[in-house]
């Protein structure tokens, strides 16, 4: 299956485009995007949870892994099927360099601000993870990259795990044909297997499991803030 980019592949997210940004699957470069690929068994159960990664402005990907630990150009789960490309425009945190008269005077209006690139924040959100303990429920490659979303003032902030996996879910773009197969194909045959072997049984476990993961990051996000780490 052909996954070089095509025009389509350069399209931001809020319909702004770069054409210095250039996104290339097979060498696994995503300037400025957020992206997702299945986890093993858990998303052959719930397709919609998976592992995440942002990347920097050459299309590294840089995801939360493990305790102190963050990959970087090594996405810890297989090559990324899904992902959303960011506009800097959006993202408030990121001074626009027209603004300043000089570059003697870039970063003046902020004193104290030493965020003046997208790879600048990233490089301060790796920093800070690579002294964070990991955990699948408290602390996750979810909590990294909205961690670092919110130093970039992406839409003004307030990125959390919830409102993330929503995104990618509702607006990820597959990267071809075959990566959409590849992520939905387990979730459809262990689904077509546990209902013909186990049939209304499989269906209530398999609904209670997912209520109770959703249940807990909902509760987590919005109930018990603490909780979830970002």
């Amino acid at each position: 299956m052909e996954t070089s980019a095509g025009p389509e592949h350069n399209l931001m997210i809020d319909g702004s485009d770069s054409p210095t940004l250039q996104i290339d699957p097979k060498r696994s470069r995503f300037p400025c995007c957020i992206v997702w690929t299945p986890l093993p068994v858990i998303s052959w159960l719930i397709p919609f949870v998976g592992h995440i990664g942002i990347c920097r402005e050459d299309g590294v990907i840089l995801d939360f892994a493990g305790p102190n630990f963050v990959c970087v150009d090594n996405f810890a789960f297989g090559a990324a099927t899904r992902y959303i490309q960011i506009s800097k425009e959006k993202c408030c945190a990121i001074p626009d360099p027209s603004e300043y008269l000089s570059e003697d005077q870039y970063g003046q209006n902020e004193p104290g601000s030493d965020i003046k690139t997208w790879d600048d924040a990233l490089r301060k959100g790796t920093q800070e993870f690579q002294h964070r303990a990991y955990n699948l429920f408290t602390c996750n490659c979810h909590s990294f990259v909205a961690n670092n979303l919110n130093r970039l003032g992406f839409r003004s902030g307030g990125w959390n795990v919830v409102n993330l996996a929503a995104l990618i879910f509702l607006k990820g773009q597959w990267v071809s044909t075959a990566a959409a197969v590849r992520s939905l194909l387990p979730f459809l045959i262990t689904f077509c297997l546990g209902v013909a072997l186990a049939g209304s049984t499989f269906l209530k476990y398999l609904g209670f499991f997912t209520a109770l993961l959703v249940g807990w990051f909902l509760l987590g996000t919005y109930c018990f803030k603490s909780l979830i780490q970002l």
